[in-house]
This record gives C-alpha cells, sequence and structure tokens, in this order.
C-alpha cells in the first residue's frame, strides 16, 4: 500500500470486529485504528481502545458512556454515545474505510452515512443489502463508493471475479456447508436445543449468525446479498451443500468456464482481503493442504475392497439421467456425497 488505511471498525467488539483487529495488529504497518465501536460491551471496549488508541471511541448504551469516558479520558480518546454519535462517526474525513461489522437492522443508518460520506464500506452486515439493497446499491454508485463484501461466500465470489469484470456472469454458487443438523430428520430437527445449534462445524461466528447458519436463513439472506452486490437476477444464483466448506463460492461465466476461491474456513482472510483490496497481503493464518482431507480408505474408514462396495451402493441408489444438464450434475455430485457417507458411517 502507498499509505496506511484509516479504519472505523463499528461491532468492534463482536466476532468479526475483534478478528479485524488481530488482522490490523499483524499488520501495523498498513492500517490505524482511527474508530471503534460497540454497543454493550465497555470493558472489551475500553480494552481494545486502549491498545490501539484510536481517534475516537462510540458507546452504543448511553448508560454505559461515564464508564467509558472516565477510562478513556486520560489517554486522549474522544468518548461519543448514543445512535445519532454512532451514524455521526463515519462521517470523519480522515477516515478512508468503515468496516460495519454490527449485527443486524443497526447496520443500516450508520452505512448509509457512511456512503453518503464517500468512504468506502467493507461489508460484514447482510442485513443492510437484505433490508435496502436497492437504496444502498443505488447510493454506492451516486457517490463512487465501493462495498467489498465480508461474508465469506460473498468475498469468494468478488475474488472470482477480480480481472472479470467485463465478463458477462451466467451464474454464481454460493456454497452452504449445511451447518450441525445436515442430514437430520425432520423429528430430529423438533428437538434441537440451543447448544447443539450453536456448535457450527466448520466456522466460529456470533451467536445470531451461528443461528442463523444453523436453520439456513443466512443463506437465503446471503441469495439476497449476493443479488444487489453483483447486479444478479435470482436465477443466476444456486445454493449446493458442501460440508467441508473449502470451497466458498463459485462463478460460472457464459464460457462455461467455473472459477471457485478455496481455502480454509477462516473469516480473518475475508476481513483483510476487504480492508487491504488491491493487494493480497502476506499472513500468517493456516494454510488449507489436499493432503488433510484425504479419501475414506486413507482414513481408514473403509477397506480396500469396499471403496468399489460404496461406489456400487451409490450408482444403484442414484437416478439416471439421459441427458442431465449442468444442475443435473451439480444434484447428482451432492446427492451421491451424501450416499457415500452414510455406506461408510453405517
Amino acid at each position: 500500500m502507498d499509505k496506511k488505511k484509516n479504519i472505523a471498525i463499528l461491532g468492534s467488539t463482536g466476532s468479526i470486529g475483534t478478528q479485524a483487529l488481530d488482522v490490523i495488529r499483524f499488520h501495523k504497518e498498513h492500517f490505524t485504528v482511527e474508530v471503534l465501536t460497540a454497543q454493550n460491551n465497555a470493558d472489551l471496549l475500553i480494552e481494545q481502545a486502549s491498545e490501539f488508541k484510536p481517534n475516537t471511541v462510540v458507546i452504543g448504551n448511553e448508560a454505559l458512556y461515564d464508564k467509558v469516558h472516565s477510562a478513556l479520558d486520560p489517554l486522549d480518546i474522544k468518548v461519543y454515545c448514543g445512535e445519532k454519535a454512532l451514524a455521526g462517526v463515519v462521517e470523519m474525513n480522515t477516515l478512508d474505510l468503515v468496516l460495519t461489522a454490527l449485527v443486524g437492522y443497526a447496520g443500516l443508518k450508520p452505512t448509509i452515512k457512511a456512503i453518503e460520506a464517500g468512504k468506502n464500506i467493507a461489508l460484514a452486515n447482510k442485513e443492510t443489502l437484505v433490508v435496502a439493497g436497492e437504496l444502498i446499491t443505488r447510493l454506492a454508485q451516486k457517490k463512487g463508493v465501493n462495498i467489498y463484501p465480508v461474508d465469506s461466500e460473498h468475498s469468494a465470489i468478488f475474488q472470482c471475479l477480480v480481472g472479470e469484470f467485463h465478463n458477462p456472469i451466467e451464474k454464481i454458487i454460493l456454497t452452504a456447508s449445511g451447518g450441525p443438523f445436515r442430514g437430520k430428520s425432520f423429528e430430529e430437527l423438533k428437538r434441537v436445543t440451543k447448544a447443539e445449534a450453536l456448535k457450527h462445524p466448520n466456522w466460529e461466528m456470533g451467536a445470531k449468525i451461528t443461528i442463523d447458519s444453523a436453520s439456513l436463513m443466512n443463506k437465503g439472506l446471503e441469495v439476497i446479498e449476493a443479488k444487489w452486490l453483483f447486479g444478479l437476477r435470482s436465477d443466476q444464483i444456486d445454493v449446493i451443500v458442501h460440508p467441508q466448506s473449502i470451497i466458498h463460492s463459485m462463478v460460472q461465466f457464459e464460457d462455461g468456464s467455473i472459477k471457485a476461491q478455496m481455502g480454509l474456513p477462516d473469516m480473518k482472510l475475508r476481513i483483510q482481503y476487504a480492508m487491504g483490496y488491491h493487494d493480497r497481503m502476506k499472513s500468517d493464518f493456516p494454510r488449507f493442504n489436499f493432503a488433510d482431507y484425504p479419501a475414506a480408505f486413507l482414513e481408514e474408514k473403509v477397506g480396500f475392497l469396499e471403496m468399489s462396495d460404496v461406489v456400487e451402493q451409490c450408482m444403484a441408489k442414484i437416478d439416471f439421467i439421459k441427458v442431465p444438464s449442468y444442475e443435473d450434475y451439480v444434484n447428482t455430485d451432492k446427492l451421491t456425497r451424501i450416499k457415500a457417507l452414510e455406506f461408510i458411517n453405517n
């Protein structure tokens, strides 16, 4: 980068916010924390501000203002409170990028204010586009503001499109892990507990997003988000289940080519890409290795002679389609993988 970017993190005490600070901690030469905000977690906000020394801090809960102010005033950090302050702080002329990591509808107003002020947005609040996608995208276009997606799937699509923006998209394919209840029956789902729903098999996220992922509501919201981010029709967006969460999403172009973005399920990579765009910055994140994802025989789950049995049983269970479409291939692959796991695990 030519110069440091001054970052505002809206929702710095949440899952995305704390991981964003991990990225900044690793790349102090590239980023400066200019603004931190939180709703109720005053203790963590004070801790973060004491370390990163932002210009300004906003605590949403006005009852906690005195606590935060008394702790940070000696550090010459400006402290404000309430919804109005949250919407106003994003207009600071020193800001280069606003990371919107607030949960739910609360992210809409400050995102609008930031766009109106001409600030680029790293968007981790999908509800902003679900609620007001037409307004947000129209306003961003008018103001010449870039919106960099932080959601794993949308970041993947965005990364696949770099260098391809002039090439028309035929469709995009969002992947879904299936959450902790993939394969469960309707009767089993009736007995699901909160603790079970919060145990996502691949991702570490905030409680709301984890529950939305378990119910697959999150995937529905992501379809809407993708429509607005990439200017697509609903029939250009597919969703497939990919339990390993290694392929984060794919783009199919008009020539039939498909580009996929792959990697381990780690949100810090997506946050860093959004904050550092156009650059791919060095990281110490764990690397994906194909050798870590071996076949069932290599994991000693099936015997050498049983491999062909699994293939035979799958062939017997999967419908034959004489003239398959691409969607038929996708669905057949998905069903075959489910059946193969059932045979292996039984």
